[in-house]
């Protein structure tokens, strides 16, 4: 009988939990679209997520000029990439491997190595 009780007493909370829940999330959607704060973070959001990284701003991370060769980038890469691993951030190794990816396919068309 008890247990009964207590199953009754549990799905009846957990009912009433969601519902506050529910109603909590359509309160913030409605305090944000009225305040804008939606509009901006969806925007926002779309924008970041589009962004690719150009040629230029891999050369920046690495540290390297349009004469560069591959060698070259290469060794900065690795260099950079051990540097983060080891006491850097993840987030910069993460710019570092991006910015090799963005490279690699320029140089494999001149004509350049690639097997690093």
């Amino acid at each position: 009988m008890a247990a009964k009780i207590l199953a009754n007493l549990i799905v009846m909370g957990s009912g009433i939990l969601a519902r506050a829940v529910v109603q909590a999330y359509h309160q913030a959607l409605t305090n944000a679209l009225k305040t804008g704060v939606a509009q901006e973070t969806i925007q926002n959001g779309v924008h970041r997520a589009s962004k690719i990284m150009t040629e230029q701003e891999a050369r920046q991370i690495l540290g390297i000029t349009e004469q560069s060769t591959w060698e070259e980038i290469a060794q900065k890469y690795d260099n950079l990439f051990e540097n983060n691993a080891k006491n850097g951030s993840f987030y910069l190794q993460s710019k570092v491997h991006r910015a090799k990816e963005c490279l690699e396919p320029l140089y494999q068309h001149k004509g350049q190595g690639t097997t690093t």
